[in-house]
């Protein structure tokens, strides 16, 4: 079953490709518009537009805080009651060096504020604040999948190798659009996600 979405879709793997198709056209939209500038460096607002702006056309609730508990795998995100409290903790989280960055990044995934599309949004917010503090961004061509996805299902436990694999891939061509567009890459999608209620916590 597809996620209810504006564009009538009921047809899961049809609705994937027109959520890939779609974002990466907004999210081009988003780096050439000069958008993305006019936003403040690693906030919850900024993310909250900027998934908006990449799904607004074709889900309701684009930019708003999720109303649904979410979990992949053996790993619950955030509970929907402790969500907002969790984003202004991460608001508050110092972002001055690379190390604070990426803790910040880490916890963002972790609270997983929307029903879907996290993952894009949130690279291209970790790109917005790695800019904005150190004139780097992350050259996602050079981060290895597997590397990646499997540091940040550790990450909450243990932040090293994320920061790791991360670090070797920061780059000072920070105006590079192809660079910018690998980070929505289908390759670093966060797929399967299962909803629970409240009492399942």
């Amino acid at each position: 079953m597809a996620l209810e979405n504006k564009l009538g879709i009921e047809n899961s793997a049809e609705l994937a490709r027109e959520e890939e198709r779609i974002s990466k056209k907004k999210a081009i939209e988003l780096f050439e518009s000069g958008m993305l500038s006019r936003l403040s460096p690693g906030t919850f607002s900024s993310l909250a537009t900027i998934h908006q702006h990449l799904f607004g056309e074709i889900y309701e609730f684009a930019g708003t805080i999720r109303t649904v508990n979410l979990a992949k795998g053996n790993f619950r995100f955030a509970p929907v009651m402790y969500l907002s409290t969790a984003l202004d903790h991460i608001d508050a989280m110092p972002q001055s060096t690379f190390e604070e960055i990426i803790e910040k990044y880490v916890e963002m995934n972790v609270a997983h504020p929307f029903r879907e599309g996290n993952g894009r949004s949130t690279r291209i917010w970790l790109d917005h604040l790695l800019k904005a503090q150190l004139g780097q961004v992350v050259d996602w061509s050079q981060v290895d999948k597997e590397d990646y996805l499997l540091a940040m299902e550790r990450s909450p436990i243990r932040d090293i190798e994320i920061k790791h694999v991360l670090r070797q891939a920061l780059t000072n061509d920070t105006e590079s659009r192809e660079l910018y567009m690998k980070g929505i890459d289908h390759s670093y999608y966060y797929e399967g996600y299962v909803t629970f209620k409240s009492d399942e916590l």
